[in-house]
Formats: C-alpha cells, structure tokens, sequence
C-alpha cells in the first residue's frame, strides 16, 4: 500500500514563498528578491509554508524503526515502497492508544506537519493513530519463523554452550561498523589474551545475505574460531531483514562453531537470534558474553583462594583452642564421666533382669509342681495300689461301672495293680 495524504484545501502555491521575506515587508506585484537568505529566513518560510498547508492531514503507511523514548514519546517513520517520513506522537496521545504500535505494522495517522527549525527537518506530529494491518514484511518474517520452528531449528536442545575462554572470536559483520568497534573496545578491557578474527561483509541490502552465510561456511570449513558473533548495530526493520533471510537461518543453523546473534538494539530482533546458541542484545553484550573478562576472573580467583586460606586457618585455631585442655588425664577423666552413669545403668538393669528372671523361674517349678500332683492325683496306677481293680466286658472291653452294664454270663476281665483274673458273671 502506497503512502497517501488527504488534507486541507489550503495547499502552497508554487513561487509563492519567493515573493516575500519575513525580515522585509510584502512588495507589491512579487518583485524577484535577488539578495541571499539566511538559513533562518528560508527555514521560517518553509515551517509557515508546510505547517499552514499540512496542518490537518490523514497519512497511511507503513511503521518502521519504532523507538519509544524514556519521556514516553512514541517516535517512528513512516514509510512505503518508495519514500519515508518522520513521525512522533506525544505521551498525551500515545498514552491512550488502544494497541502498541510496532515495525512492520500498517497503520493511518491524523495530524499536522511540523518544522524543527534546529535541524531544518520536517516530522508529521500525530494526534490519531489506528492500525490497517501488518506489513508484508513482518508478515513474510513471521511466517519464516513459523517454518523454521516447524522445523525444529529453533530447539533448545540443538543450542551448543558458548566457550568462557575462548582463544580466537570471529566477527561476522561490516568491518567499518560501530558494532566491530565496540566488541574490539570490550574485548580488549576485558580479555586482552583473545584474538579477533573480523569476517567482512555486508550488513544490509540485498547482497548482503549471501556474503553473511559464506563467512560463517568459511569459519566452520577452516575452524578459524572459537565462537562467533553475527551482528551489527541498530536500524530500522528492513535494515536488519538480511540476518533474516533463510540462507543466513541455515548457515547459523549448520555451525559447530557457537554463535551469538547481535543484531540491532535490545528492541530489535532478527531470526538470526532465534537460531543462534545464544542471542544477545547488542554487540557490546555479545563481547561480554563471548568472553570471561580476565580480570574479574583472577581477582575472583584470588579471593577464593584468600577466603579458603582464612577460612582453613580460623578452623584450625579453633580446633587448637578445643583441644589444648585435653590432656590424657583430662581425657580419661572425661571419658569415665561420661562411660560410669551408662555403667551403673548397665549394671542396675543386669540386676533387675537376673532377679526378673529368678522370679519367673520360680514362678514355672510352682506351676509345674502343682500340674506334678494334678496328674498323679489322676493316674490310675496309684489308685490302683490302693486295691482297687478295674474291670471290662472281655467281649467288648468296656468298662464296667455298674451292675447293669453286665448280665450273667458275660466274660469280664479284672486287672488289679499286678496281673489279670478272668471271671463269669453268674448274678
């Protein structure tokens, strides 16, 4: 969608600047001014000129290089195929948005045109903003993220560890750039020992894509480093679109080599950070993170082993102080202190067991004594020596225990303590 402007009927009309300066009064029949403006003259005649004729206008277009400010300004361009504008909304309105605008976002503002004079620059400031739809190009990145994730190379697991103390860190990005400065100033504070390897190439534009994937493929084929950094510094969302095309994806993808996404400022992004090992916010972060800093890791170093020292040293003094009024004596002492009381318990509860024990088993001949003559009081035998006899029914060998169980003739059997006598009934 093309950008468009509606606005008022107040147009500026071409020559008509020219036939009046604001330091001389208006002349008559538009004489040419043949002498030079000042630059403030010229600036003041464009701001009348502009702000009186764009003073209420409806623009369309597309949001790039999206920067809230820390005062709560909303400052963005606005842009399509062809040409761009600057645009700011002011708190008092941004503050009241229904959505939060973003690059890429297709969006219509009402407001009026405004010089900065200062700068001799030209900004639409909005008082309206509503959305239209995205714009094709985070449309396009969207769904390029949606098929790499599909295709797993955006996972976790397949994110390798980035090295604390490298050897040698490679730098893919434009070697003119404020981002290979910064990561060079950093490395060098932090780990003067690490060699940096800057691997050229283009950071924005249409060839600037392949040339990235061939110098990450060259530092892989030929293990020139230890880890990589893939960035540069801030732009607007086409500026970053390179570390966003699939042949970069892939080629960050395929290393062995570890890799760090640096593309931009905290609040850009690229689809190089998705499938980097690690994805940090700018290139002056990635230095860091590439790179334990020496310093910090020796002064760390030496305060662990200071603090181990002391420590060691304080537990042996203590253990000395504990142990110095331990003489043998003292420890034999000690240890009968503590030994006698378990002693006389141990003692007093082998007593207490014997005489328990002396109770029962006396407790047991009691009982057993008594069970003695309850049995002999029942044995037969006994009864037996006293004269009596018992007698059976030969045929049946049932006891006879009256006169009734017999009848005469029946053979009986008759066993006294000694023998047997066999008899008849005859009554």
């Amino acid at each position: 969608m093309g950008l468009r402007a509606q606005f008022s009927s107040r147009h500026m009309q071409p020559g008509k600047a020219a036939c009046h300066r604001s330091a001389q009064p208006k002349r008559r029949d538009c004489e040419i001014d043949m002498s030079a403006y000042s630059v403030t003259e010229i600036t003041d005649l464009i701001k009348e000129s502009l702000e009186g004729s764009f003073s209420a206008i409806r623009v369309e277009g597309e949001i790039s290089n999206c920067r809230p400010s820390s005062a709560g300004h909303l400052y963005f361009t606005l842009k399509d195929a062809i040409s761009c504008i600057s645009a700011v909304m002011f708190k008092n309105r941004f503050r009241n948005l229904s959505f939060e605008p973003k690059d890429g976002m297709m969006i219509r503002v009402h407001g009026g045109i405004s010089v900065y004079n200062q700068r001799g620059a030209y900004q639409i400031v909005c008082d309206e903003m509503e959305r239209t739809g995205e714009g094709e190009m985070l449309a396009l990145l969207e769904k390029r993220k949606r098929a790499f994730a599909a295709e797993g190379l955006f996972d976790e697991d397949k994110k390798a560890p980035i090295p604390r103390f490298p050897r040698t860190v490679g730098v893919v990005s434009s070697p003119t750039g404020a981002a290979v400065r910064d990561i060079l100033n950093i490395l060098r504070r932090r780990a003067a020992g690490v060699n940096v390897l800057v691997l050229p190439c283009p950071v924005q534009g249409s060839d600037a894509a392949p040339i990235i994937a061939r110098r990450i493929e060259q530092a892989n084929r030929w293990k020139l480093a230890d880890s990589l950094i893939v960035g540069r510094g801030g732009g607007s969302l086409e500026d970053l679109l390179p570390f966003s095309e699939e042949v970069v994806v892939r080629a960050i993808a395929s290393s062995t080599i570890p890799v760090v996404s640096a593309v931009g400022h905290e609040i850009d992004w690229a689809l190089s950070d998705f499938v980097a090992d690690l994805r940090a916010p700018t290139p002056s972060a990635a230095a860091e993170l590439v790179s334990a800093s020496r310093r910090e890791t020796l002064i760390a170093i030496r305060n662990t082993a200071q603090f181990l020292f002391e420590t060691i040293k304080t537990r042996l003094e203590r253990a000395r102080f504990l142990a110095k009024p331990f003489n043998p004596e003292e420890m034999e002492y000690r240890f009968r202190a503590i030994l006698q009381p378990h002693l006389v318990h141990f003692d007093d509860a082998k007593e207490e067991l014997l005489i328990s024990l002396g109770n029962r088993l006396a407790d047991v001949r009691k009982r057993l004594e008594l069970a003695k003559r309850t049995l002999e009081a029942a044995n037969p035998g006994l009864v037996l020596k006293k004269g009596y006899s018992i007698v059976t029914n030969a045929a049946t060998g049932a006891v006879v225990r009256a006169d009734s169980d017999v009848k005469a003739g029946d053979a009986l059997v008759i066993r006294p303590l000694k023998g047997e006598i066999r008899a008849v009934v005859k009554e």
